[in-house]
Parts: C-alpha cells; structure tokens; sequence
C-alpha cells in the first residue's frame, strides 16, 4: 500500500464521523464515505496537482480535499433526492456529556437545522476548520461561513432551550401582517 493509500485509511474515520453527523443514518453515511473515498482513488492525480499549491502537503490537505469531495457528493445527492428522511440514530461520536439523553437531544436539535447551517456547524464545530478550511470546502465565502455558523449557533440554543423561533425570524411576511404593516410594490 502506499502512503496516498495509508493516508485515506487513516482519515476514514474521520470522514465516518462527518458523514455521520451530514446523514444522520449510518448507512447513508457508509455509503457517501465509500463514494468519497472511490473518487478520491479515482482521481488522485488531482490532489497531487494541487497538493503544493492550493491544498497544501501532508494529511491537513488531504483532509480539506476529501471534505471537500464528501460535501459535493451531498449536495448532489441532496439535490437528486425527491424525498429526504430523517432519523433518530445517534452518531458514533463520544460524547462529553455523560448524560444520554442530552447527547439524544443534540443529535435531534442538529437533524432540524438546515443543510446548509449543520454543513457549517459539523465542519466548524465537530471538524475543527478554521472559517477559511470551511469556506473553502464549502465554495462559499469566509463570511457566509460566519453567518451560518452564528445562524446556526443561535437555532440550536433555541432547540435546546425549548424557546420558540420568533414570528418574524419563523414567516417574516405574517409578522409583518399582524404588526399591521403591508408590502407595497
């Protein structure tokens, strides 16, 4: 085996535990970790084009690019989807909270936040990248990355909490309305 090899088998559970926390079902994330890692052999090639200049050496680069890859083969597949489902197994990620059913209820609270926020959140949070490693994975600006983190962030202090989302964040246009104020074109 060589070390391109050596290296993808070391980071797979890494890529596991990403695409747990994407999925939300471990079969979903068996198979997006196996599509990841049969297009990265496929197209080794072009980590090594980019591995001086964009990506940078060694595992970190590796790392960004096979995220990179796993975030698209989500989209894509998201896009593709008629119908998403979600479920209620946990990912196998130690928890720090001894108590299962704050680990439940994390897990619950992180399956209501949108694609894109969890995306950010999961890379961020649970990944460790830095807000430019995360923009880059994602194609988005640095600042988009802020901004749906903070979203983010906030929704989930709310799940947490049990607070409702406010009316105006929930359906601006009926806010507006039952504050008396109208759309005028």
């Amino acid at each position: 085996m060589e070390g391109f090899d050596r290296q993808l088998v070391a980071l797979a559970p890494r890529l596991r535990r990403h695409a747990r926390g994407l999925t939300g079902d471990a079969a979903s994330a068996d198979d997006l970790v196996q599509d990841t890692l049969e297009r990265a052999l496929r197209y080794r090639w072009r980590f090594r084009l980019r591995a001086g200049a964009w990506w940078g050496d060694g595992a970190d680069g590796l790392l960004s690019w096979l995220l990179t890859m796993m975030h698209r083969l989500r989209v894509n597949a998201y896009r593709r989807a008629d119908l998403v489902t979600y479920t209620d197994t946990l990912p196998d990620v130690p928890s720090a909270a001894p108590e299962p059913g704050l680990r439940l209820d994390l897990a619950r609270a992180l399956a209501r936040l949108p694609e894109a926020q969890r995306a950010v959140m999961l890379l961020v949070g649970l990944e460790q990248l830095s807000y430019a490693e995360a923009a880059l994975v994602l194609a988005v600006p640095v600042g988009t990355v802020m901004s749906r983190l903070s979203r983010a962030r906030e929704q989930m202090r709310m799940l947490m909490e049990g607070t409702p989302a406010k009316a105006a964040d929930a359906n601006p246009q009926a806010a507006g309305r039952a504050a008396g104020l109208q759309r005028v074109k």
